[in-house]
């Protein structure tokens, strides 16, 4: 079964996954649903909380997710990258820069390479709940981290 992942013309921010609608706050620049989930962030507004009735933790010090819901978060030895969630094991491509898999599910990404398309889950029928799930959360930590060291760069350059 392939998944289409859309995308919206001007921003280039992810629409959706599949039948899964993705909302927008009013600037633009947060994700509010998920499908029917609600998506909160914590009172900063920095970090993704809550998906539908799903808690998120994060590490103290270093902002790794650690848990989602009662699925555990395992990174790399020096937490360079997420190696898995819950049950879901990550693979990257050759060079380690893109997720390539989340258990089951094969992403595969546009001609550039910068940006997921779509997703083949072996089978018919459709998504399954956690896989949607820890198909947004990758995508979206994958999205903060890139956007955190392009503003790292600015700050570097000024």
């Amino acid at each position: 079964m392939d998944v289409e992942l859309t995308y919206d013309m001007l921003g280039g921010r992810l629409r959706g996954i599949g039948n899964a609608a993705i909302t927008y706050d009013r600037l633009g620049n947060r994700p509010r649903t998920l499908g029917s989930w609600t998506l909160d962030y914590d009172q900063l507004g920095s970090r993704l909380r809550v998906v539908g009735a799903v808690n998120i933790t994060y590490s103290r010090w270093a902002n790794l997710p650690r848990s989602v819901g009662q699925w555990s978060c395992e990174h790399s030895r020096f937490a360079s990258r997420l190696e898995r969630i819950g049950p879901h094991e990550l693979r990257y491509d050759h060079l380690g820069n893109r997720v390539r898999a989340i258990g089951p599910l094969e992403i595969f990404y546009d001609r550039l390479g910068s940006r997921p398309i779509r997703v083949r889950l072996p089978g018919e029928g459709a998504l399954p709940d956690d896989l949607l799930l820890a198909l947004f959360l990758v995508l979206y930590w994958e999205e903060e981290r890139e956007a955190a060291a392009a503003r790292r760069g600015e700050l570097l350059r000024a």
